[in-house]
């Protein structure tokens, strides 16, 4: 029986590794981005890298950056200055934001107005509080949209163009247009959706073209401002509630000009960030990194304006591929589409989050068995009776000590055996030693008790 306990936590303890294992061997593979394999990447033969690519010589050496994919580029220009594995495919989080804003402000009226419906109250992650049937001018929406990111106000502004499915059309369209081919829209928000994908280069070409915009670089530009709140009562004025950017390099760095934050928990953090120094503006994009993914913004933004004097463009933020030796190649289409990049969940290559949940729970569920049963089984051994051996042929017999059993007894034994205990003993009484009798004593009452002849 301990031999059968035995194994059986010995199988539990190695499935329990086993099940470790799966998740941890799936959380690195899933946090290896793809390499884009395109040789004629869209922007530049060496915009196909993987690798960082840069041509500064004599210049600092680049910042350390944590995130799978990064652009740093010049957006008068459009030249990219250095970049990262600009062309993988990964979760873009609110930073999609920007398509968003960039498809549906040529359509729509800032003074117009909009009555809010559950639907766009409803929506999962960040919101600015929309309230159904309350109304709010495009205004309110698109400053919603940019200061705190308002899932709520991009479900608003879609359903103002004409529904959730024709925004969505005309975002993939407008990324098509700009070449911005490595972006897949699923919804307007940009919550992690099966398929809705982007890459670094492909924001920067969508910064750089929405930064052109007027209306957008104010809308990118602003710090603080007050939102409706719900629908007052007859005769009561609406209250109104301060709302503040999410931007922390719009209030933490010199010249910063926006533009769009991001963060869930498959696309990690995200972050577009442009600044403006000595007459040049900058934009530098990086996905799938940690929270604060604006510090890694604002350290290549540093390099650039520190550095960009030295620096070679490695690309062009205009979309158009470079010409391979001996023929032209235009621009990529969606049937050369580049490869996803892996960061984790069904869409990256790794297990959802909630699968590793269930894993970890399975994993110290098991390895816990699995120490109950080996304990139980060293204590089983610990109990076990030793086999005496005797004599040349080893016979092994058990010595197996019994407890005498109890013998019950009458009750009213037991309290008489008990009264009898509990009684004071007697003191021992000592008897007096007698003389002997003297043989003429003896005589004389033999003599006294004959009878007469």
């Amino acid at each position: 029986m301990s031999q059968m306990g035995g194994r059986t936590g010995s199988a539990l303890l190695l499935v329990g590794l086993l099940l470790a294992g799966l998740l941890l061997g799936g959380d690195l593979q899933g946090a290896q981005p793809a390499a884009a394999a395109d040789p004629t990447a869209v922007g530049g033969d060496l915009l196909a890298s993987a690798d960082v690519v840069v041509d500064a010589p004599g210049a600092a050496a680049l910042p350390r950056v944590k995130a799978a994919s990064w652009v740093l580029a010049d957006l008068e220009t459009g030249e990219v200055l250095a970049a990262r594995n600009p062309h993988a495919r990964l979760r873009p989080a609110s930073t999609l934001k920007i398509l968003t804003a960039l498809a549906v402000l040529p359509r729509l009226d800032p003074a117009a107005t909009y009555t809010a419906q559950w639907e766009d109250a409803n929506v999962e992650g960040s919101k600015v509080g929309l309230v159904p049937d309350a109304t709010y001018s495009v205004h309110n929406l698109l400053e919603a949209l940019f200061l705190v990111s308002g899932n709520d106000a991009a479900s608003a502004l879609a359903n103002a163009t004409g529904g959730l499915e024709p925004t969505v059309a005309l975002m993939n369209r407008t990324a098509q247009d700009l070449g911005a081919l490595d972006t897949t829209v699923v919804n307007p928000s940009g919550l992690d959706a099966p398929g809705q994908l982007t890459s670094a280069y492909d924001l920067s070409v969508l910064t750089r073209t929405a930064m052109a915009r007027e209306d957008f670089r104010t809308y990118a530009t602003t710090v603080k401002s007050q939102f409706p709140g719900k629908m007052p009562r007859a005769g009561k004025v609406r209250k109104t509630y301060e709302i503040y950017t999410q931007d922390r390099l719009l209030l933490n760095y010199p010249g910063a000009v926006g533009v769009k934050t991001g963060w869930t928990t498959k696309a990690r953090g995200t972050f577009v960030g442009a600044a403006t120094r000595g007459g040049r503006t900058l934009v530098a994009t990086v996905l799938n990194t940690d929270f604060d993914a604006w510090r890694e913004s604002a350290a290549l933004l540093t390099w650039g304006f520190r550095n960009g004097a030295l620096a070679e463009p490695v690309g062009t933020l205009n979309a158009v591929a470079a010409p391979a030796a001996g023929k032209a190649v235009g621009p990529r289409t969606a049937s050369s589409p580049v490869p996803e990049a892996r960061t984790g969940g069904a869409d990256g290559g790794g297990l959802p989050w909630p699968l590793q949940a269930l894993v970890v729970v399975l994993a110290v569920s098991v390895l816990l068995r699995a120490r109950v049963l080996l304990r139980r089984r060293l204590r089983r051994v610990r109990l076990e009776p030793m086999p005496i051996t005797s004599g040349p042929e080893q016979h092994s017999r058990t010595v197996t000590v019994v407890a005498a059993p109890r013998v019950p007894q009458p009750r009213d034994l037991r309290r008489d055996t008990a009264a009898a205990r509990a009684a004071p003993r007697p003191a021992p009484t000592r008897t007096p030693r007698t003389r002997p009798p003297d043989r003429d004593e003896t005589a004389a009452s033999s003599t006294s008790s004959g009878t007469a002849t």
